[in-house]
């Protein structure tokens, strides 16, 4: 299945936290990283999710925030450290390259936070995601 979704990392799932309706689901990426994924626990069940199963995790461009350092005090749990390789600008949005431990990201925000943030190849940034903007797929 060929998705538009850019970033598309894999990993192993180390923790399900289930709940009654949605589920968190704890996946430590190739590299080392660990991102967490909040879905459904239909979904949990469906695609037969538990410790260990190998997943992709997949998160949309626009979805993936970026900082300069990591953040406190802020309820995103998803916080991967990585670099800049590349920046691509236009009138008023840039798309941003980060490799992360284990794979590449991309951020798609605005010109100007890219000016503000000072971003350019080999700047560390930490990319911010909600968890519930993960997605999981398996083999």
């Amino acid at each position: 299945m060929a998705l538009s979704i850019r970033n598309q990392l894999t990993g192993t799932v180390s923790a399900v936290q289930p709940g009654e309706a949605m589920a968190t689901v704890k996946t430590r990426l190739t590299g080392g990283q660990e991102i967490t994924a909040a879905i459904t626990r239909e979904a949990v069940d469906d695609l037969g999710i538990a410790d260990g199963t190998p997943v992709s995790v997949l998160v949309k461009s626009t979805e993936v925030a970026l900082a300069t350092e990591p953040v406190k005090g802020i309820s995103i749990r998803n916080q991967l450290r990585g670099e800049v390789v590349a920046i691509a600008t236009g009138g008023a949005m840039a798309t941003v390259k980060v490799t992360v431990d284990g794979g590449e990201l991309t951020a798609a925000i605005t010109k100007e936070a890219v000016d503000d943030l000072a971003l350019s190849a080999g700047a560390k940034v930490v990319a911010l995601i909600k968890s519930t903007e993960v997605a999981l797929t398996t083999a």
